[in-house]
């Protein structure tokens, strides 16, 4: 593949998680078309890196199947990464816990879609609760990067690979329907070479490579028997996300400095958001925005900050409510605080947000 450089490209959201994916040296690709994130599998098979660069991919036969090939590349040090949509990513939960419980890097891309069951092939943002909480069982975390245009599509992809090894975790990019479809201007990643096998021995000493004489026999799993043990292990876990908390946390604001009010939005609801307080600006309204970039860890400490200088949170999701749960603990009754969403893939307008935050502040 030719190197853009710096070159603006014009391109959907998932074709450039797929772009970004062979420019930063993905070892593999393991996935399962649906709606809204299809074009992710279908720009990899146009694109053929496993001429290129050597990346593997490989349509499975099911999201069960896909989430336990990336299971077992990413136990032998690999850099690998899956994506569906909410159903799919629902069928991949058993999966991700066993990652996370064997402390297995990866990637997961989920481009929501509406719900529950089946729902609809619109966009929706009804997947936080799976993603943030945690879908499967036990007391375990993954890190959620949640992108709002083309650009963060590309970047997080990276990013989501460097945050997995470095805490040995599986690691989410929740995206919709909307930055999924929408083509903007991109400047794409420059290349990074896949690492040689040394490079991965090196890197990652905890992986499972087979036999060698020079090489000890690293198991791998999530299973043990002996209490003492379990507990030790989840205690290990929870030291290491209260570390991901400290340090890992993003988030983006807009206009904050003089809010009297402030909208708490992710994904495509912040675009949506964006105009809105533009909007509101103009009438002399102070309204700002933070945008949670990581949805979890959660950007607890700075809402609480904010607390002390607003009158009133709008949570805004394209969904029933689920993000405003966080926003209330985090508020703790020091200010009142609303939610607003659409369901069913129905995507808000500015207007409407305007309006209801009008109404719910007495503005």
């Amino acid at each position: 593949m030719k190197d853009s450089g710096n070159e603006i490209v014009l391109m959907k959201g998932n074709e450039a998680i797929a772009h970004a994916a062979i420019r930063c040296g993905c070892d593999g690709y393991f996935g399962y078309p649906i709606t809204p994130q299809s074009e992710i599998l279908e720009t990899l098979a146009v694109q053929k890196p496993w001429e290129t660069t050597g990346m593997v991919v490989l349509q499975a036969e099911s999201e069960v199947a896909s989430i336990n090939m990336i299971y077992g590349g990413g136990a032998a040090g690999k850099r690998v990464m899956t994506s569906s949509s909410s159903p799919g990513v629902a069928l991949m939960q058993e999966g991700i816990t066993y990652m996370a419980g064997a402390e297995i890097p990866g990637l997961i891309v989920n481009v929501q879609r509406g719900g529950p069951g089946l729902g609809t092939i619109q966009p929706s943002q009804g997947d936080y609760f799976q993603a943030t909480r945690g879908g499967g069982n036990g007391d375990y975390n993954v890190i959620v990067l949640a992108p709002s245009s083309v650009q963060e599509m590309a970047d997080f992809v990276d990013l989501a690979f460097e945050l997995a090894f470095k805490y040995r975790t599986p690691a989410m990019i929740l995206s919709d329907g909307v930055v999924g479809q929408v083509m903007e201007k991109v400047v794409l990643p420059p290349f990074k070479p896949r690492r040689t096998e040394e490079e991965v021995l090196r890197e990652c000493p905890w992986a499972t490579t087979g036999h060698t004489p020079d090489r000890p026999v690293n198991i791998i799993t999530s299973l043990e028997l002996r209490p003492e043990a379990m507990e030790k292990h989840n205690l290990h876990l929870q030291e290491k996300y209260s570390i991901i908390r400290a340090n890992e946390v993003r988030y983006e604001e807009l206009q904050t400095e003089d809010a009297e009010y402030l909208i708490v939005a992710f994904g495509s609801a912040a675009r949506i958001a964006q105009k809105a307080i533009s909007d509101l600006r103009k009438e002399g309204i102070k309204v700002g925005l933070l945008r949670p970039i990581t949805l979890w860890p959660f950007p607890t400490d700075r809402i609480i900050e904010l607390c002390s200088q607003v009158k009133g949170i709008l949570t805004f999701e394209i969904n029933a409510g689920q993000m405003v749960e966080d926003v209330r603990l985090a508020v703790n009754g020091r200010i009142p605080v609303t939610h607003y969403g659409k369901m069913g893939g129905i995507v808000p307008t500015p207007n409407e947000l305007i309006d209801v935050l009008k109404k719910d502040f007495k503005i």
